[in-house]
């Protein structure tokens, strides 16, 4: 028995997303809990087995460095808790991972939190700071996510034209996103000519072209189908789950099979997805996406990637309004990861928890009227690691 329209989503949760500093991690995975068993009307004791999604632990924090920093706080024990951690596509293998074990019926209710607390420490004693600290010399110095992400928009101008006016309209249309949002770190609105006179990063990438570093966490409750009513009438189904580890950390961007032109391993975990859902045509079959835009310029190879448009068609769907939210196919209602911020571990599990909550109609200012298909994309390494899940009602 597969995944596919056997595992339930019943109850979502999220803590509000931004510079957190009067609370502990403890707190951010303890609000989102107790949120997502309210919304599925399931109390604590019924939860059989957990899922943990922090990808870095130690690196930001001394929690999150194993499933006892779930089970502590949420006084868990004995039952199975698991710490996931696998780059900033975290939080959809951690659902993916539970999902296996309700689908094989191992077990009928459980919990997944992704979570990650990142505005404690320092630059210096950032991820960043830590890869070049102590990561291999020759790879890790210099070596940066907006300088990864450069290469591949470069490359974008190089072989579709110029596209940083497109890049800019990504970056306006998830502002206004996220004032609709109120979890969201980033609340107000920016100008294209902003986006475009901002202090440069790494060129093309700007400063309004990057997402904030941020603390914050979601959490989800899946059931079995078969019993998922008897909690709720209002759930949504996992239709398609797909993650792919298409190449390696440091050597994720030059291989000699890259094109710099999208990333593999989002196609792959696309294929797998549509795959197991059924879906032929993402571009008329799925309704509203939650993608991975830790960059601008990731937005719009990601339309590509997932097939949403022709290669090098994706200033064209931007610029045509077709993503925005009053468009055909509206992505990252939420603010996606350039309002929202990216808490590393909880991204991907903040992007289900918007995309259950459109389907079920519950998305407030920012619903999608009508929405029956949803996606969620996930992305990290940068590039090496992606999961794609595809909800339906």
């Amino acid at each position: 028995m597969g995944i596919a329209n056997n595992v339930a989503i019943i109850g979502v949760g999220s803590t509000r997303f931004g510079e957190l500093f009067e609370q502990s991690y403890s707190d951010l995975v303890v609000d989102a809990t107790y949120e997502a068993l309210a919304d599925a009307r399931v109390d604590l004791k019924e939860i059989e087995a957990a899922w943990l999604g922090t990808a870095f632990g130690y690196t930001y924090h001394p929690d999150a460095n194993a499933g006892t920093s779930l089970a502590e706080p949420l006084n868990l024990y004995p039952r199975p808790v698991t710490r996931v951690s696998n780059y900033c596509a975290t939080g959809i293998d951690a659902v993916r991972n539970a999902a296996f074990a309700i689908a094989a019926r191992e077990y009928d209710l459980v919990l997944v939190v992704g979570a990650e607390k990142m505005r404690d420490v320092s630059p210096r004693d950032s991820l960043v700071g830590q890869y070049a600290n102590y990561g291999p010399p020759v790879r890790s110095k210099g070596r940066t996510g907006p300088g990864q992400y450069a290469l591949l928009a470069t490359r974008y101008f190089e072989q579709y034209g110029n596209a940083k006016e497109a890049m800019a309209m990504v970056a306006v249309k998830n502002h206004y996103h996220g004032t609709l949002n109120p979890k969201a770190h980033f609340q107000r609105e920016i100008t294209i000519e902003q986006v475009l006179n901002a202090p440069m990063v790494a060129y093309p990438i700007g400063l309004f072209d990057c997402c904030p570093t941020t603390d914050g966490a979601a959490a989800v409750v899946l059931a079995h189908k078969d019993i998922a009513r008897s909690f709720t009438d209002d759930y949504v189904l996992i239709k398609g789950i797909g993650l792919s580890v298409a190449q390696d950390y440091f050597h994720a961007f030059f291989r000699q099979d890259n094109d710099f032109l999208g990333l593999a391993a989002s196609r792959e975990a696309a294929r797998i997805a549509y795959r197991q859902a059924g879906i032929q045509d993402p571009r008329h079959e799925i309704d509203v996406i939650e993608l991975h835009d830790c960059f601008t310029i990731t937005e719009l190879i990601t339309y590509e990637d997932l097939g949403l448009c022709e290669p090098g068609g994706a200033t064209r769907l931007i610029a045509e309004g077709h993503t925005r939210l009053n468009g055909d196919l509206p992505v990252n209602t939420s603010g996606g990861l350039k309002a929202c911020g990216h808490p590393i571990g909880a991204t991907g599990a903040r992007m289900i928890v918007e995309i259950t909550q459109q389907l079920r109609g519950r998305a407030d200012r920012r619903q999608v009227q009508g929405a029956e298909i949803g996606l969620v994309h996930n992305v990290g390494g940068p590039g090496a690691v992606a999961g794609v899940v595809v909800l339906g009602r």
